[in-house]
């Protein structure tokens, strides 16, 4: 993000967004996000990159008001097309959209900013690269005239779309000549993986997972439905004779997936190499933000402090402790990372819980404090703001619920009474005043007030203990079975 003096400036600037799904449950979910993120970043090709999610924060209904720039650039992080891509996430961010992608994206004006949202990542024709990339990789010396690959996909009865990426690229790998034979096969549909001893008859065969990311199917599913001992297993006794399978790495974290993220990027619909402008709202936010530092000041857990041309920031009940006594960052994704999970090791999906594990500081120069204070309070700085200038707008329960659809479409049919129950419960700890309940916030940490952060919508959090507790499947304890 940008800088120094925040000053407005009348360069051009684009902002790239890549969105994930993200989880409730596990904080390692969106890892695969932050590592590209961080990749493209570095390359600095764009003026910011910003994660978004379904499941985490910022949120998808959020994550367009923390860009800089009025030039956005959309890409969903997901390894095919299906209801995610077509459903959800066109939905929460307002395009306007829903159904298949066209090859070229689509472009909308939202509030001042061009957004263009491509197709996923893993359906970009230059994934079959990595492909054969994580083949070699697998087998150094695989050869067209004994050596067979599989690509192997998740497979779902949900979208039809889902599968045609994996038989599309086995196709085009087909018609290269590299491997003796290829196969889609498929862990949730038909031809499923286990089947490979009947279908291949090259001696060797090397498996790629068309997955995004290294997790519960690759390493313990997939190896269980082939008789996997390791990244090499010789089987000795198939219908064709003896055959060795070459585990490979999944393609979605191979390095060259950011070069995928970045042609479509330059292939979206309406990409102009003049960029856009510094959105207004978001300058002045953070410019009320760095204001609030130089003078020193509380936000939610955090105190702020400037110090020698830098700015400390540590949890507010460390105010007093020396620096020696505690773990010390200089970066804003060392800020991030520290924070992610409170003192018991869990997650933290919801950054403003009253949950911020002790113990840190990070010190970091304004540059950096502004998307390390964004890490640690994902959309607050821009929402509060908003709310600080009676320009917030709140979306009630009702609107929220009658938006949901898929499995939590029966959020529609909880009673007001179920809602504000699930709602005393996941919103009895966290910072954020109900908005969208009705609450009232005169006040915000801007004029003052460290705790006062506005919620103008039901989190995603809320939405699915909502669904389970409609379902009957909420625990005496509150939490989801």
């Amino acid at each position: 993000m940008p800088a120094a003096e925040l000053a407005l400036e009348c360069w051009s600037m684009r902002s790239l967004v890549l969105i994930g799904h993200g989880s409730h449950l596990n904080g390692e979910s969106a890892a695969a996000v932050y590592r590209y993120a961080e990749l493209i970043r570095g390359r600095g090709l764009f003026d910011e990159v910003v994660e978004g999610y379904w499941k985490e924060e910022p949120s998808l209904r959020q994550v367009l008001k923390t860009t800089a720039s009025t030039d956005v650039t959309v890409i969903p992080m997901f390894i095919s097309e299906g209801y995610f891509t077509e459903t959800v996430i066109p939905r929460e961010l307002g395009l306007g959209h829903q159904g298949p992608v066209p090859p070229e994206g689509i472009a909308r004006v939202l509030g001042g900013r061009t957004v263009r949202y491509t197709l996923p990542y893993g359906v970009h024709p230059s994934m079959r690269d990595v492909i054969v990339e994580r083949a070699r990789e697998a087998l150094p010396d695989l050869d067209a005239a004994d050596t067979a690959l599989v690509v192997l996909g998740h497979g779902t009865t949900r979208n039809e779309n889902s599968n045609r990426v994996i038989y599309e690229n086995a196709q085009a790998l087909r018609g290269s000549g590299l491997f003796a034979e290829v196969h889609a096969l498929f862990l949730d549909e038909d031809p499923k993986v286990g089947t490979w001893p009947e279908k291949i008859t090259a001696p060797r065969v090397v498996v790629v997972p068309f997955f995004a990311s290294e997790g519960w199917h690759t390493l313990e599913t997939i190896p269980e439905d082939m008789g996997l001992t390791g990244d090499v297993t010789e089987f000795p006794d198939t219908p064709h004779g003896p055959q060795t399978v070459y585990y490979a790495k999944p393609v979605g974290t191979h390095p060259a997936v950011a070069d995928v993220i970045l042609h479509l990027a330059e292939e979206a619909r309406g990409a102009s190499e003049r960029g856009g402008d510094e959105d207004r709202a978001w300058h002045a936010a953070w410019q009320a933000l760095v204001s609030l530092a130089r003078r020193g000041g509380r936000l939610g857990e955090v105190l702020i402090s400037a110090q020698s041309g830098v700015y400390e920031v540590r949890h507010a009940l460390d105010e007093g402790r020396p620096g020696s006594d505690l773990t010390t960052v200089v970066t804003p994704e060392g800020l991030r990372d520290l924070t992610r999970r409170d003192e018991g090791g869990n997650h933290r999906p919801v950054h403003t819980l009253r949950n911020l594990p002790r113990g840190w500081r990070a010190v970091l120069s304004e540059d950096d404090l502004v998307r390390g204070v964004h890490f640690l309070y994902p959309a607050v700085v821009e929402e509060t703001y908003a709310h600080h200038c009676r320009t917030l707008r709140a979306t009630p329960w009702p609107t929220t619920a009658r938006r949901q659809t898929g499995i939590y479409s029966r959020v529609q049919r909880a009673t007001p009474e179920q809602v504000e129950h699930v709602a005393s419960e996941v919103c009895a700890n966290c910072l954020r005043t109900r908005l969208w309940a009705g609450e009232t916030l005169a006040q915000t940490f801007f004029s003052g007030v460290p705790g006062a952060i506005p919620c103008a919508e039901a989190c995603t959090l809320l939405v699915a203990e909502v669904r389970e507790e409609v379902s009957g499947k909420r625990g005496a304890g509150g939490h989801s079975h």
